[in-house]
């Protein structure tokens, strides 16, 4: 995805978990159908939210050990945190307008 960044196993936690506003993160896979479906969706999320949700994706293949780490089994999977733990998720490909009001409720 090009202006979504890709967080890796190394820097999960610093970009994530330590993260001073809620972070939306697309789990997926470069094989995946439905997640090539869901990446222009995440842009457009990354772009309407700047400054105040952080948006970026975890390639499972890339970063096996954050995948493991938070049960992610089946791609695409949108995990929403807040002050480093899960406060929400989504399992399977999701409508822009679910993710826009989810990530609203905290961004207001």
């Amino acid at each position: 995805m090009a202006n979504v960044p890709e967080f890796k196993d190394s820097e999960f936690e610093a970009e994530v978990l330590k993260s001073e506003i809620p972070v939306l993160v697309d789990f997926s896979a470069t094989w995946c159908g439905p997640c090539k479906r869901q990446a222009p969706i995440v842009e457009s999320l990354a772009k309407k939210w700047e400054g105040k949700v952080k948006v970026g994706m975890v390639d499972i293949d890339q970063a096996p050990h954050t995948a493991t780490k938070f049960n992610v089994t089946s791609v695409p999977r949108l995990l929403i945190f807040v002050g480093g733990e899960v406060h929400d998720q989504m399992i399977g490909w999701t409508s822009e307008s679910v993710l826009d009001s989810k990530l609203g409720a905290l961004a207001s």
